[in-house]
C-alpha cells in the first residue's frame, strides 16, 4: 500500500507540474497571439498535440480556469503595495495605480482574454475590493467614523479604476500612463476625502498615515 500511495503521489505531482508548464505556455501564447488565441496555438507553444494537452485538463473551460488562476497569482504578487500600504494617502494611491497600470500595459492581451469571463474562475476584482474594504474599515474605525460605507466605496473604486484603465488600454488617446495615474489618484482621493469630511475628518493627502491595527 505504501508503494502504491508513493507512486500515486509522484504521479499527482507530475500531473501538477505538467499543468503548470502548459499554463505558462498558454500565457506565452496569449502574449504572442492575443486574446483570440486558439487551443491549437497554445498546444503548439507547449510543443505537444492538442489531444495531449487535454489529457491534463477537463476541456477548454478547465484550461481557461487554470490560466485565470495563474493570472490571479501574478496580479496579487504585483499588487503587493496594496496588501501592505505605507506613506501618505496620495503615495499609497499612486503606488497602487501605477503598479496596476504597468501590469496591465505589460499584459494587455491577457487582461482582454480574462475580461471575456472565466466560468468558476477566481474573482480577482472581488478579492482586491474586499481587501480595500477591510483597509477602509480599519481607517474609518480608527478615525471614529461609521465603517458602513467602506464596502460600497471599495467595490465602486475598483470598478471605476478597471473601467477607466480598460478604456485607456483600448483607446490611449492623449494621456500618458503617468498622466492617467495622476488623474486616477486625484479622483480616488477626492472620493475618499468626501467620505472623511462628511464625518468631520480632514486629512492632508501628502502627510504619512499609520497603518490601522491588524493591517500591518
Amino acid at each position: 500500500m505504501t508503494k502504491v500511495d508513493g507512486r500515486a503521489a509522484r504521479w499527482a505531482g507530475q500531473q501538477e507540474r505538467r499543468r503548470a508548464e502548459f499554463v505558462d505556455a498558454a500565457l506565452a501564447a496569449i502574449a504572442e497571439h492575443g486574446p483570440d488565441v486558439s487551443t491549437e496555438q497554445i498546444a503548439e507553444r507547449a510543443g505537444v498535440a492538442r489531444t495531449r494537452l487535454y489529457r491534463h485538463f477537463d476541456g477548454a473551460a478547465d484550461l481557461r480556469r487554470a490560466i485565470a488562476e495563474r493570472a490571479a497569482e501574478l496580479v496579487t504578487a504585483e499588487l503587493a503595495p496594496l496588501w501592505h500600504p505605507e506613506g501618505s494617502p496620495n503615495e499609497m494611491i499612486a503606488t497602487v495605480i501605477s503598479t496596476h497600470l504597468r501590469w496591465l500595459t505589460e499584459h494587455a492581451a491577457l487582461h482582454r482574454y480574462l475580461a471575456r469571463g472565466v466560468p468558476d474562475g477566481p474573482d480577482l476584482r472581488g478579492a482586491i475590493a474586499r481587501h480595500l474594504s477591510r483597509l477602509f474599515t480599519g481607517y474609518l474605525t480608527a478615525f471614529g467614523l461609521d465603517p458602513a460605507p467602506a464596502d460600497t466605496m471599495a467595490f465602486g473604486l475598483v470598478g471605476y479604476v478597471e473601467s477607466a484603465t480598460t478604456r485607456w488600454l483600448d483607446h490611449p488617446g492623449a494621456l500618458s500612463r503617468a498622466q492617467l495615474t495622476g488623474q486616477l489618484t486625484g479622483t480616488i482621493w477626492a472620493m475618499l476625502d468626501h467620505t472623511l469630511r462628511a464625518g468631520g475628518v480632514e486629512l492632508d493627502p501628502d502627510r504619512p498615515l499609520p497603518l490601522p491595527d491588524g493591517l500591518g
